[in-house]
């Protein structure tokens, strides 16, 4: 059965030690998702500036409530299957956290294709000392490559996805934010300063607003020097690209994976998304994604996937944000 991550967290993080960092339009529909983590637990980016500001933020109100606490940070749209591997491999992170404070964990998932979508961790020499298995020193974090670059790394056997998981001490993120990217950690403290106050709002949307958005894989994980990486034993997969879907629906004897009312005629290898009450046809058609919502529909070859981040760029550009 898959796991939410609330769900996967049970006994290991309670949810009153539960942190929810999303978009500010969406705070109260996700208090009324998760009741069971305190209201003001809850937190509304004023806009979106990228994972390492996020993750800055969310250290500074971990930090300011306990300056001895340990993150760690999960995205919420991955899909892992057993919830009991996770949580073993979250303490294994903690065996290394203790016996090197200051030390950055990741998780790595071994690859079982050559996926162009994910980014990559090199593993290094192996950490021996910590009673950890499969735990190594990080050689490299490497970009999503092309598709000849990825079969070179998923052959090369050296090579594990980043799964974008990660475990630290509040304090070593903020430290290693405010050495790589002081800028940004000017705004952040200009916000910390302000919390638990009245002007607390609208210092977080001014400061917020002029932070220079970047990854946490950029601004601090190819440049910090003691990361190590656990190679995760449990299933994972990344629900933030549309092919997803296709490895997580079961298909039809076409090789057609499909939600909503669909007819395909001469039509194999399909990823469609629809609705019960509006029908799709295809015809003739291969290795296709197709997605239709109330307002907008997507029409793509799966190696094009990658694309959509072009049509999120020109439906900004053209201010017609109401599709996306």
């Amino acid at each position: 059965m898959l796991q939410t991550t609330m769900d996967r967290l049970q006994g290991l993080v309670s949810a009153e030690q539960t942190l929810v960092m999303t978009n500010q339009h969406l705070v109260e529909q996700v208090r009324q998702q998760m009741p069971e983590v305190p209201p003001e637990q809850i937190v509304g980016e004023p806009m979106k500036r990228d994972t390492a500001a996020c993750i800055a933020l969310a250290a500074s109100l971990i930090a300011n409530a306990d300056p001895n606490g340990v993150m760690l940070v999960l995205p919420a749209d991955h899909v892992i299957d057993t919830d009991e591997q996770f949580q073993n491999c979250m303490r294994s992170g903690m065996k290394l956290l203790e016996q090197s404070p200051d030390r950055i964990v990741t998780f790595g998932i071994r690859p079982s294709y050559a996926a162009e979508s994910f980014g990559y961790v090199q593993r290094g020499e192996a950490i021996t000392d910590a009673g950890v298995p499969k735990a190594f020193r990080v050689a490299s974090f490497r970009e999503k490559p092309n598709q000849q670059t990825a079969e070179q790394y998923v052959t090369s056997g050296a090579y594990d996805w980043n799964s974008g998981i990660f475990m630290w001490r509040a304090a070593t993120i903020l430290e290693a934010l405010r050495r790589y990217e002081p800028a940004m950690m000017k705004r952040i403290d200009a916000i910390s300063a302000a919390m638990g106050t009245p002007s607390f709002p609208v210092t977080l949307q001014r400061e917020f607003e002029k932070i220079d958005g970047r990854s946490i894989d950029y601004a601090v994980m190819e440049r910090y020097p003691d990361v190590a990486v656990i190679e995760a034993p449990f299933q994972w997969d990344d629900v933030g690209s549309w092919q997803a879907i296709g490895r997580l629906t079961e298909p039809d004897e076409q090789g057609n994976c499909v939600r909503g009312k669909y007819l395909p005629i001469q039509s194999q290898r399909m990823i469609v998304m629809g609705k019960e009450d509006h029908l799709l046809v295809t015809i003739g058609m291969q290795d296709m994604i197709v997605v239709h919502t109330d307002n907008a529909t997507l029409i793509a070859p799966k190696q094009e996937e990658e694309r959509v981040r072009e049509v999120v760029k020109q439906l900004q550009a053209r201010d017609w944000t109401e599709f996306l």
